[in-house]
């Protein structure tokens, strides 16, 4: 017995997961992959239909479902939230970030969120291709569609995207306050991007629950890599900024 506890021992602490952030991240990506799995599940058996059907038509005027509840300005701003989450938006916004972390002399975590969103966005691709569903056909769609509907592109890579970017910077940043901002932040732009696809008629809940679902996994696993990388001098510390290169020699 003593034989299989002493590396797992090692191991654990190793790891750190005798702290509370690397153990934390590791288990928020666990409990999140597994709601993935179970989801997953329910959805190739069929048991999210009736449910995913009542909450897509409650969203919908009974006397005509073309349209959303709501006024029309509401419905030309879920338009304008949703787009947060499309490729070209993500992709501005990481290039943005990644200029950013390299002027302030980040190159480790720069790197990293690189790595992050592509890993992220292959990801996406790979779930939209094994499962294949079809989109709701309940409702018009009130904004143009191109891929499968399961998980969500639009929910799991806005999730991928903000919730890895703002545990990313989070880390690299010394005020806590800040810190909290950035994360309130990333949480209620990826929220919001999700209930648009529904309320736009594009997505059944369950995708976006789904691809919330993965995004935050993945976003806690990039959390779990940024801790440990730090605490061995390869990704900057809070604060922390690398040596110069163009430095003249004193």
């Amino acid at each position: 017995m003593n034989s299989l506890l002493a590396p797992a021992t090692r191991l654990w602490l190793r790891l750190r997961l005798n702290e509370i952030g690397p153990l934390l991240s590791l288990s928020a990506c666990g409990f999140f992959a597994w709601a993935f799995i179970e989801l997953a599940d329910e959805v190739r058996e069929g048991e999210t239909h009736a449910i995913d059907s009542q909450l897509l038509l409650a969203l919908r005027d009974p006397q005509n479902p073309a349209n959303p509840l709501g006024p029309s300005w509401l419905e030309e701003s879920a338009r304008d939230i949703t787009g947060l989450g499309g490729y070209a938006i993500l992709t501005l916004i990481t290039l943005a970030t990644w200029l950013y972390l390299m002027m302030t002399r980040r190159q480790g975590i720069a790197l990293l969120v690189l790595v992050a969103i592509v890993g992220g966005t292959l990801i996406s691709t790979g779930l939209k291709m094994g499962f294949e569903r079809p989109r709701p056909d309940l409702v018009p769609h009130a904004t143009r569609i191109y891929t499968a509907s399961f998980p969500s592109g639009h929910a799991m890579m806005s999730a991928i995207t903000y919730l890895t970017l703002g545990a990313l910077l989070a880390r690299v940043e010394k005020s806590r306050r800040v810190s909290a901002f950035i994360m309130t932040l990333a949480i209620v732009v990826t929220l919001l991007v999700g209930v648009s696809r529904v309320y736009l008629g594009v997505h059944w809940p369950s995708d976006v629950l789904a691809g919330w679902a993965v995004g935050a996994a993945w976003a806690s696993l990039c959390w779990f890599v940024a801790l440990q990388l730090q605490r061995r001098g390869r990704v900057e510390k809070p604060g922390e900024i690398s040596p110069s290169t163009d430095a003249k020699p004193e």
